[in-house]
């Protein structure tokens, strides 16, 4: 089977909800990265055969099309077509299997994969809520779903604390995981580990929802969303706007367009469980994983898992028994935001740049997805 290689893979910074990118339409935002990957590349932007963007709330400003907005938006030319996809919280993650394995097939050579989501300007479920306000339909699940599971909805909040009960995580220990994200981010932003992947827009180039100043005590104030419950605003990833693209090329077009690449993409894989507790997929998706690439879980240098809750990778460290000084080195979702659909490819920039600065070979991405799905990727390092 061909091979998928990465020639560069950037992002925006994020920005806090009704923050420092609040002004910016979705679609513009999705252009500027765009816009960047290309222009860093030096790749004829003719050449580009597709461009997969991965976008959660799909309404309002990220509707009609809204990969293909991007790429108008864009100084790419018209020719190049677009699709958007909804894998929940892997939406960009699943683009970039999606151009990967389009690359792998021979179908085509040149693909961007990409993400956007304005949290602020589209809010997280407005794509359902407003017609449910509006009194149109049932909404997402049929009775005939939510009579199998026995539940009257499924919520990631639920999924979160379902997870945290189950692998022993308490309150305090959530806190202190989110205040080393945040310590994490901090140190990373001081000595420049961001400046290759982050596309500055406007004045705004650095990560807004890092707390530097974050301590344990203002961690420790926030109210839990249920009662009774560990899980808070303060141990879970922050409502943020942002973008990202990853530039997905075969053999064939690094030798015709004189491109280097940073890493081969060494595996790909999506798996499915129980939609209840919903965010503990990542643990089995990344055994399957790793068998599948013929790897160990000692073989993989750096990993990101997505911090959607702090019981997430804290479970998933629990399982897998990963030292955690290989994990989100660079602080996580918790410190520098989860912007929906862009997350996938946003955490693939980090990934493949952290190795680069560290010499690492091999990095494995997961992250949980809404209805007990997630991806894994697994990306091997070049010219180390």
């Amino acid at each position: 089977m061909a091979h998928a290689y990465i020639v560069d893979a950037l992002r925006t910074p994020g920005g806090r909800r009704k923050g420092a990118l609040a002004s910016v339409h979705a679609a513009d935002l999705g252009a500027i990265v765009l816009d960047a990957l290309v222009a860093r590349s030096g790749i004829d932007p003719a050449v580009i055969e597709d461009v997969i963007v991965g976008c959660v709330s799909q309404a309002g400003e990220q509707a009609f099309a809204f990969g293909r907005n991007m790429v108008l938006a864009s100084s790419l030319p018209d020719s190049i077509p677009a699709v958007t996809i909804d894998r929940q919280c892997g939406s960009s993650q699943q683009a970039l299997h999606f151009a990967a394995q389009a690359i792998m097939s021979g179908t085509q050579d040149v693909v961007i994969a990409a993400g956007a989501e304005s949290m602020t300007r589209v809010p997280m479920g407005s794509n359902f809520r407003l017609h449910a306000d509006a009194g149109i339909g049932e909404g997402p699940w049929s009775k005939a779903i939510l009579d199998r599971y026995a539940v009257a909805e499924f919520s990631q909040f639920t999924g979160a604390q379902m997870v945290a009960d189950k692998y022993g995580l308490t309150r305090e220990a959530m806190d202190a995981y989110a205040l080393q994200s945040h310590q994490r981010a901090a140190a990373a932003t001081a000595r420049g580990a961001f400046a290759d992947e982050i596309v500055p827009v406007g004045t705004h180039a650095h990560d807004e929802g890092i707390r530097a100043d974050a301590s344990l005590e203002g961690i420790g104030s926030v109210k839990t969303i249920a009662e009774g419950g560990t899980i808070t605003a303060a141990n879970a990833s922050q409502i943020t706007d942002g973008a990202s693209a990853t530039l997905i090329v075969s053999e064939a077009a690094l030798k015709t367009y004189g491109l280097t690449p940073l890493a081969r993409i060494h595996s790909l894989t999506v798996s499915a469980g129980d939609p209840v507790i919903m965010l503990e997929e990542p643990i089995p998706a990344t055994a399957k994983a790793l068998k599948r690439a013929g790897l160990s879980i000692d073989d993989i240098d750096l990993f990101e898992v997505n911090e959607a809750f702090a019981a997430i990778p804290m479970a998933w460290l629990k399982a897998t028994g990963v030292d955690p000084a290989r994990l989100n080195v660079n602080g996580g979702a918790i410190a520098l935001g989860h912007p929906l659909g862009a997350s996938g490819t946003k955490l693939m920039a980090t990934l493949v740049h952290a190795l680069k600065a560290r010499g690492g070979r091999y990095g494995l991405q997961t992250m949980c997805e809404g209805g007990g799905m997630a991806n894994v990727t697994i990306v091997e390092m070049l010219n180390r």
